[in-house]
């Protein structure tokens, strides 16, 4: 963050500078015995005290037990925001090289900023005339960069007092701070230098996020630092964060795009390609021969592909399954494209996903990408008869015919399968992924799931392009299957 950013984070402490004094019959409030407001004034005191002195978070203890005494009291609680702020403040202008020497665990200037703005809303319900909560709301959400918000809650509090001279100056450094400074004074760029960079890709800044110690990365670059280590890359304070909770800085994100305009165009450009890579390249995790019409969970906790997740979940959530192939020790040349039809990100930066088989394809050629493969596909259909012929007609009688003798023995298969659990799941998601009869390309793979294959079986079924065969062969697993035993 720039300099003058810096300082008018400070500016805006101005009316913060002290608390209130705690009295008794405080507006609003019912009336309460003297030992409960000895204890009550006596917390408030010693609050107010250490608000005075800079003890922070011994003034937020002692104001959250006096509001465990006297819930809901005006003073309480807009003191205890005032000091939620000023904690946060500090953070927000604590320069990050402080961090490396001594780093702060567990401080978050978010954090105290949402707890000062949930405390001041409290206090505009109860006292809604109460100036000061006016005050202390709008400064919560400049904290929180939600500067439209802040500035209609300014005007509403200076429509009760025209004349409060906090609001007046909070709203001067509003504007000219949050909207004037950053939209090009003058008519020249400032110096392009090395502030706005991501130390880990050395690169301008894209989707800032900034940690709770201080430091701004490339959101991409920090949760790739993660998939290793849970700690900060530069000064290696514990960060208790996730790609799900972890906000994009909005207010670094707007300087850059207003102030590199085209060199944040080359990096969009450039993470454009990362999510989207084309219409004939996919990201392709290794592990298994699939088929279209397949369905079937994953647990992804290599970093290399949490990496990759992450980028397919920003771009079209397709991706290749393929098998290293045992006659080459290479990556197969067939393989299958399924879509991730559900994801979910576990708190220690795994995923659960569902994935679904959609198309199969054959790899032209391949390299690595940031640890895990991308490829160039060709996509592939079988060969079928043309339309009207009566090579087509008999294709369709026999997947009519395939199709009904697939629902029969399912039936049987599911009352088969009630005592075997994850079998009887299979079944299900089958079911449910069962296409219709007159695509019988589809229909062919689709027969070919319900029974269970090896993985060579699989990768020779992708590579034939034969639809009648397949739905051939098809049924002859199930027949197999059916009596218990496989065809080798």
């Amino acid at each position: 963050m720039s300099a003058e950013a810096s300082s008018s984070v400070a500016d805006v402490s101005e009316g913060l500078e002290d608390v209130e004094e705690f009295a008794c019959g405080n507006e609003g409030e019912q009336s309460m015995s003297w030992e409960t407001f000895r204890q009550v004034f006596e917390f408030v005191q010693i609050g107010n005290r250490a608000f005075r002195l800079d003890r922070l978070e011994e003034a937020i203890s002692c104001y959250s037990k006096a509001n465990s005494i006297r819930p809901g009291d005006p003073i309480i609680l807009s003191n205890r925001s005032a000091a939620y702020i000023r904690i946060s403040q500090f953070l927000k202008s604590r320069p990050p090289s402080a961090s490396e020497y001594s780093p702060l665990n567990g401080l978050d200037p978010t954090i105290h900023a949402e707890l000062a703005l949930k405390d001041a809303e409290k206090v505009m319900k109860i006292r809604s005339n109460f100036l000061k909560s006016y005050f202390l709301k709008a400064n919560a959400l400049i904290l929180l960069e939600r500067y439209e918000m802040a500035r209609d809650v300014i005007l509403s509090g200076l429509q009760v007092d025209p004349l409060s001279n906090h609001l007046q100056t909070l709203l001067q450094i509003l504007e000219r701070t949050y909207t004037s400074s950053y939209t090009g004074r003058g008519h020249g760029r400032p110096e392009r230098t090395d502030d706005f960079d991501c130390t880990l890709c050395l690169k301008l800044l894209y989707d800032p996020v900034t940690t709770p110690c201080g430091h701004s990365f490339c959101r991409s670059c920090l949760f790739q630092s993660m998939d290793r280590s849970n700690k900060c890359p530069l000064c290696r304070t514990v960060l208790f964060i996730t790609p799900r909770t972890c906000a994009i800085s909005v207010t670094l994100n707007n300087i850059i795009q207003k102030t590199f305009p085209e060199e944040y165009a080359e990096r969009n450009s450039e993470h454009e390609t990362l999510t989207n890579p084309g219409v004939d390249l996919l990201p392709l995790f290794v592990m298994d021969a699939v088929l279209p019409c397949q369905k079937f969970p994953l647990n992804i906790f290599e970093p290399r592909y949490r990496l990759m997740v992450r980028r397919i979940m920003e771009g079209n959530h397709r991706m290749g399954m393929v098998i290293v192939d045992c006659t080459t020790g290479d990556i197969a040349d067939f393989a299958c494209e399924v879509e991730i039809t559900e994801c979910e990100p576990l708190p220690d930066g795994r995923f659960y996903i569902e994935v679904e088989g959609r198309r199969r394809f054959r790899i032209v050629r391949s390299w690595d990408q940031d640890g895990y493969r991308v490829a160039e596909v060709e996509w592939i259909w079988d060969m079928c008869p043309p339309k009207e012929t009566k090579e087509r007609s008999e294709l369709q009688e026999l997947t009519r015919n395939a199709a009904e003798y697939a629902q029969t023995w399912m039936i049987r298969a599911k009352e088969a399968a009630r005592r075997d659990r994850s079998r009887f799941v299979e079944l299900l998601n089958a079911e449910v992924m069962m296409p219709t009869p007159e695509d019988p390309e589809r229909f062919s793979f689709w027969l070919a799931t319900l029974s269970k294959r090896r993985p060579s079986e699989r990768l020779e079924l992708l590579r034939l392009r034969d639809t009648k065969e397949r739905i051939t062969r098809g049924l002859l697993y199930l027949r197999q299957e059916e009596q218990g035993c496989r065809v080798q």
